[in-house]
């Protein structure tokens, strides 16, 4: 199969699994009386395709995730903060990756602790005010242990996927 074809079929099935995460996710309260608190399933989706393909490919999973997710299981306004968050994040990981001194679980953390950011940055934009930084406490919390998660399963998986990111790092990237 041509290279072209496999990096496709290989996002594809990378964005279902992260629909199919979403899903899972969305069945689910992790915690009562805490809204907007998830472990973030389908961002093991993009933490495995900043690994396994590069960035480019990553960003395109994450922003078609968020996308389809919201229209798919929550609605626009959702995609608000939810885009908020993703942008955040990944720049996060990105930078963390590209730092070289953070493993996969240390960019997943700052990936967990920079989406609850950038939905809080969100949060304060359309509520009109900073009362909603009571609340940073319980996100930054929640963004490392779902990033541990995360991360934790992203090694477990990522042993098993095709493809190297380091290889398009070192200069063989298109």
């Amino acid at each position: 199969m041509e290279k072209r074809t496999q990096n496709t079929v290989f996002l594809g099935v990378l964005c279902a699994a992260a629909l199919l995460l979403s899903y899972l996710e969305s069945l689910f309260v992790l915690t009562p009386g805490i809204p907007g608190i998830k472990l973030g399933l389908a961002n093991l989706a993009v933490v495995l395709c900043l690994y396994r393909r590069g960035w480019r490919e990553a960003l395109l999973l994450n922003l078609t995730r968020v996308v389809l997710a919201s229209l798919l299981f929550s609605g626009m306004f959702t995609m608000l903060y939810s885009l908020c968050g993703a942008v955040f994040s990944f720049a996060a990981m990105l930078l963390g990756r590209r730092s070289g001194r953070l493993s996969v679980l240390g960019v997943s953390i700052l990936g967990g602790v920079f989406h609850n950011l950038g939905q809080l940055a969100a949060a304060v934009i359309v509520l009109g005010g900073n009362w909603v930084l009571w609340y940073l406490p319980w996100l930054l919390a929640a963004g490392c242990v779902a990033g541990l998660f995360i991360g934790v399963s992203a090694g477990a998986v990522g042993k098993y996927l095709p493809g190297r990111a380091e290889e398009k790092e070192n200069g063989a990237e298109r």
